[in-house]
């Protein structure tokens, strides 16, 4: 047996709200719709393009890679040196081409103060150019 608490009008009121669920689903449409066909429309426009009479310029030459060991031994190209002997050897193997790279791996064990001191040597050499080697992280933490 059911009883009746509220003794208000049957009818049902009217909502005013806007359902905007429709709206969302047809814009997440045209989203995906144009996020696949952007790329689709971009067409390569062909052009008769003029010959140059300039030459080709050659490739920048390979780095001279300098490496600091652990047990702090310093190669050049995989070829010992020392810290006092590392401008003449950069010298040498550049042809006293100072905007030529240099290319610095140094071994995590390495004190920061020698470190720096390697990059210190480099640039009083004359070579700013240098970048310095490590290796990316492959796995997401």
């Amino acid at each position: 047996m059911a009883i009746r608490l509220d003794h208000g009008e049957d009818e049902l009121s009217e909502v005013h709200d806007i359902n905007v669920t429709p709206f969302i689903d047809v814009m997440l449409v045209l989203l995906i719709i144009f996020m696949v066909a952007a790329p689709l429309a971009t067409v390569d426009i062909a052009v008769d393009l003029p010959r140059s009479a300039a030459l080709p310029q050659p490739h920048p030459q390979k780095p001279i890679d300098v490496t600091l060991k652990a047990d702090r031994t310093l190669t050049i190209d995989d070829a010992e040196t020392t810290l006092s002997a590392l401008p003449a050897r950069l010298d040498d193997l550049s042809g006293g081409d100072k905007d030529r790279h240099v290319r610095l791996s140094v071994d995590r064990a390495v004190p920061y103060g020698d470190f720096y001191q390697l990059i210190e040597t480099v640039r009083q050499a004359g070579y700013l150019k240098f970048n310095l080697l490590g290796l990316e992280r492959r796995e997401a933490q």
